[in-house]
């Protein structure tokens, strides 16, 4: 079965989109997709500073775009634009979920775009209000490791399996964390400007609720992976729900890998920027075919694992999202 995954915010580089723009189409999808964003995605996907694009008001949208481009061009030739094809699931990290959610049909992209845009300026407002960030721990004694982000009031916002937490909070307190680490674990700082998915993000969650009763959504035509507990989600009201509330609750992306293996996934591709989740299954789901679609040079490769793990094409239906 045929996975593809979409990163979360941290992952973005200058100038990564540079490539994309030499693919057809793809500039003219980035220009109108600005429009709906009202933001200029050519500009920070190929000019802007890492500082720049570092600002979760840009970041996001960049993301979700990058990763909707690369899905269009990888899939043009054997799946409609709507996010129907080979594709057998489909799981994000974060923002990621919202690319993800316009591959499965939950939203069209100009949908996707829109609400990633007011998911970033509501996010940038939260974190504005302290400030905040987040740190990656990487190794030792799980328990260990809980007491003391509880000991110094930090989230653990990520879980991204064998070993690697996420945590979150006030930089007080995470300075107090890289002051004060768990025995045998490594802490690096994350690009992010802001404790993503804890309670400080709580007036995102009500910015985005106030968007979506609004929002037309289809149900996902693939399975449909969640953050919340990798839970397969059939519904799409139920995962626009999701993604609103997702912004103050924490990743469970080790539970996301555990579905996967439990769909019977045999081959992962990462839309762009890729790398991050790619190299989390390599570790985690032993055996199971992966490529990092970073430029359009991975394409080729791309398109002989679609074909050799893809689903057989299914017909649209009739009814769905809005575009």
């Amino acid at each position: 079965m045929l996975v593809l995954v979409a990163p979360g915010q941290g992952a973005q580089t200058p100038g990564f989109l540079a490539p994309w723009l030499e693919v057809d189409g793809v500039a003219d999808r980035l220009h109108w997709w600005s429009a709906v964003a009202g933001l200029d995605l050519v500009h920070y996907g190929t000019e802007a500073s890492a500082e720049e694009i570092k600002d979760t008001a840009v970041a996001q949208p960049l993301l979700v775009a990058a990763g909707l481009v690369a899905v269009r061009a990888l899939l043009a030739d054997v799946a409609p634009a709507d996010g129907y094809g080979p594709v057998g699931a489909v799981a994000g990290h974060s923002v990621g979920e919202i690319t993800t959610a316009a591959v499965a049909g939950v939203l069209s992209d100009e949908s996707a775009m829109a609400f990633v845009r007011q998911r970033g300026l509501a996010m940038a407002d939260a974190a504005a209000v302290t400030e905040t960030g987040m740190s990656v721990l990487l190794g030792g004694d799980p328990d260990e490791v809980a007491a003391k982000l509880a000991e110094h009031g930090l989230t653990a916002a990520n879980n991204n399996g064998g070993g690697q937490l996420v945590a979150a909070g006030t930089l007080e307190q995470l300075a107090a964390l890289k002051a004060d680490p768990p025995a045998a674990a490594r802490l690096v700082a994350l690009s992010v400007a802001g404790a993503f998915h804890t309670h400080h993000m709580a007036p995102g969650v009500a910015a985005l609720g106030r968007l979506a009763p609004g929002m037309p959504v289809g149900d996902p035509r693939v399975a449909y992976v969640s953050n919340r507990d990798g839970g397969v989600v059939d519904s799409g009201a139920e995962v626009l729900s999701r993604l609103v509330s997702q912004v103050s609750n924490p990743v469970r992306w080790d539970l996301c890998m555990e579905t996967l293996r439990e769909l019977g996934a045999t081959c992962v591709i990462e839309v762009p920027p890729a790398g991050t989740l790619t190299n989390l299954v390599k570790r985690n789901l032993k055996g199971v075919e992966t490529l990092a679609l970073k430029t359009p040079a991975d394409l080729d490769k791309a398109r002989e694992l679609v074909a050799k793990h893809g689903e057989p094409i299914r017909l649209p239906a009739t009814e769905g999202v809005n575009a």
